[in-house]
């Protein structure tokens, strides 16, 4: 509920940075497959495909200040608050997922890995997942506060935020047990600017959907 509230106060505000690999997406997925956006914010990434031309477009996210804006913003896209812990949509019904900067925002183990059973659920097989996220850093900042915040969140990258947000960035061992069901299909190390204006470790990961 702390997240939540969070995204509502900040859902006006927030401007997200994290460049989508726009290119390397529309290799694998054509124009008539339907895409999901899971934590979809605002609807940034979903117009960037409105734009190009995709028009099988669903976003969802569990900030109902986020949907409200991109209901606003980009009037065109079917967004929906996410109400569950699962995704309300059928077995086997969506041909892409992206998970666009959003394990960041989820610290723990098991509602990590719950999310990613979710999101196979709902993939057809041989389905695409787009993802991308932050991986670890070494720099002296970053060090001090994965140690700082180690022992009360259980996990080594996890870190709170001046404005109260709990943030993770992710070893590469841990994002390729998230993964294991995948196959891979791109995998490549990025530097993203983060929603902070700070410089972070990241990748972007095209995998598909085994079953």
């Amino acid at each position: 509920m702390i997240q939540k509230n969070y995204w509502d106060d900040v859902s006006e505000t927030k401007q997200f940075t994290t460049p989508f690999q726009s290119s390397e997406f529309r290799k694998y997925i054509t124009m008539e497959y339907t895409v999901l956006d899971v934590g979809c914010g605002y609807g940034r990434t979903l117009d960037e495909l409105y734009q190009m031309g995709y028009r099988n477009l669903i976003g969802i996210d569990f900030s109902e200040g986020m949907i409200q804006r991109g209901a606003r913003q980009f009037p065109h896209l079917d967004l929906r608050v996410k109400k569950e812990a699962s995704i309300d949509l059928p077995d086997n019904s969506i041909d892409a997922v992206i998970l666009f900067a959003v394990l960041t925002c989820i610290h723990n183990n098991e509602e990590q890995k719950a999310l990613i059973t979710e999101i196979r659920r709902v993939l057809k097989k041989d389905g695409i997942l787009y993802m991308n996220d932050f991986l670890l850093n070494t720099d002296e900042r970053n060090a001090a506060r994965y140690q700082k915040f180690q022992e009360k969140y259980g996990n080594y990258g996890v870190f709170e935020l001046p404005e109260g947000a709990v943030c993770r960035h992710h070893s590469e061992e841990w994002v390729n047990e998230l993964l294991v069901d995948f196959n891979t299909l791109q995998y490549e190390h990025l530097t993203f600017t983060t929603m902070n204006g700070h410089i972070s470790n990241g990748f972007y990961f095209i995998g598909q959907n085994i079953k």
